[in-house]
């Protein structure tokens, strides 16, 4: 059986053999609803409304929940959830999430006609890479991409035509990135590929560092140079625990840089529903806003975005409330702000837990989460485990990953679907869950890897 297939049957049993533990818990993705955190009341009770506008009339919801459900209702076409709307989103919508990016930035000015609505960050960025990977191309369009990553992305840029040109980030340093590094990169690209892109994640996916601004200014400056796209997926931006980390846009940081930077770096930043607080991956939503663009280039943009007519409205709407949330004196305000401090708190918690279990336990290293919503510690593999997975014709950290699953119930991934260097080895899994159940992730994890290393040692 493949891992895949492993991932699939979920139920803790094979072929009648009984397991010591009765359900097996997933932390493989980054969902935080599936992960066992509940979804924000307010956000619940408006999107409802939406769905049965009877609910507007209703003192069942909070009168604030009501009204913003009538404002988003009026904003539909026929005042219906169910109709089209332009491609770029709804119009009023548009406008709210570029009044949070100039609230998010400080003051600088963000237009909502460079802003696009899409089923999703990932859409926004497929569409962003068919403008920027010329398939057909000699030599073939390169993008510089940071190892470890988001592997839809890669996945992405191959299925495009284009060649992945791997950075790798600094795991001793807090998986950092370095200019130098960037450097080394483009320069082994050359007589293989074109590079025009360089894809930045920022908070990590799965890495979990926060780049500071000094590190961010180095890029801005590498691109400019370089004369290279600036792809910026920020969608873990409101998901940050360091104590000395803060999250700061690119486009923030190119702005204040001033000109000639601030007027010819070209930008794409993502951002998405589906991470942060509200945490809603099912409903679709997440959008893109463009620096810097030809106009001849965003007509071309527009199209490509055309040919899906538009996002899902509901998706539309999350990303209105994602932006737009209570307000001190409203009435749903205290409900919100207890919600999201429960969450903020739990994360604070549970990357204090996994770094402490996973650091005190021999063959761990686990790098400091400044952010996101995974833990992506290194394992250290005794010869005989590597050797004993090669025998099965696996990846070191997948044979981990299979053993782990089958003994001790507990579903994670391999670092080496998400890039990693040579003679490596890593686990990846999300910490977005209740403290009680990733209690009990660490508690499984603790006692079969005591147990595995002392087979294989």
């Amino acid at each position: 059986m493949s891992y895949t297939e492993r991932k699939k049957n979920k139920t803790g049993s094979t072929a009648g053999v009984r397991k010591p533990f009765k359900e097996v818990i997933d932390v493989s993705m980054g969902d935080l609803h599936m992960a066992g955190l509940k979804p924000l009341s307010f956000v619940r009770q408006a999107l409802a409304a939406c769905l049965y506008p009877q609910l507007v009339n209703s003192s069942r919801l909070p009168v604030d929940a009501r009204q913003r459900a009538q404002r988003l209702l009026a904003e539909c076409v026929g005042g219906s959830v169910g109709s089209y709307t332009p491609t770029a989103g709804i119009p009023e919508v548009v406008q709210r999430i570029s009044e949070f990016i100039t609230r998010r930035d400080g003051g600088v000015p963000s237009s909502p006609d460079n802003i696009y609505i899409s089923p999703g960050s990932q859409w926004c960025l497929m569409n962003i890479l068919k403008v920027l990977v010329n398939s057909e191309s000699s030599p073939r369009t390169g993008v510089l991409t940071p190892v470890p990553s988001h592997c839809t992305t890669t996945s992405s840029i191959v299925g495009l035509g284009g060649v992945i040109v791997p950075y790798y980030l600094t795991e001793e340093n807090g998986w950092q990135l370095h200019v130098e590094e960037l450097q080394r990169a483009l320069d082994s690209a050359k007589g293989l590929c074109n590079p025009v892109a360089l894809y930045i994640i920022n908070p990590g996916n799965p890495s979990g560092q926060v780049q500071s601004r000094k590190s961010m200014q180095e890029v801005i400056r590498f691109v400019w140079e370089k004369r290279l796209f600036l792809l910026a997926d920020e969608v873990y931006q409101d998901l940050v625990y360091g104590e000395n980390s803060e999250f700061i846009s690119y486009k923030r940081v190119l702005a204040e840089m001033g000109p000639p930077l601030a007027d010819a770096v070209e930008l794409a930043s993502f951002h998405s529903a589906s991470k942060g607080f509200i945490g809603e991956c099912g409903l679709r939503g997440g959008y893109v806003e463009l620096v810097n663009l030809d106009p001849a280039v965003m007509k071309h943009i527009h199209t490509l975005f055309s040919t899906d007519s538009c996002a899902p409205v509901l998706g539309q709407m999350a990303l209105d409330l994602m932006v737009n949330p209570p307000q001190p004196g409203d009435p749903s305000y205290p409900l919100y702000h207890m919600e999201t401090e429960h969450i903020r708190k739990t994360l604070v918690h549970n990357v204090k837990r996994v770094s402490e279990v996973l650091n005190s336990l021999p063959g761990f290293c686990c790098q400091p989460v400044e952010g996101g919503a995974f833990a992506f510690p290194r394992l250290f593999l005794p010869p005989k485990a590597i050797q004993k997975a090669k025998e099965m014709g696996m990846q070191p950290d997948t044979f981990y990953c299979v053993r782990l699953l089958e003994e001790a119930g507990v579903l994670i991934l391999p670092g080496c679907e998400y890039g990693q260097k040579e003679d490596t080895h890593h686990i990846r899994f999300c910490i977005m869950s209740p403290q009680d159940i990733l209690e009990e992730v660490l508690r499984r994890i603790s006692c079969f890897h005591t147990q595995f290393m002392r087979e294989v040692s």
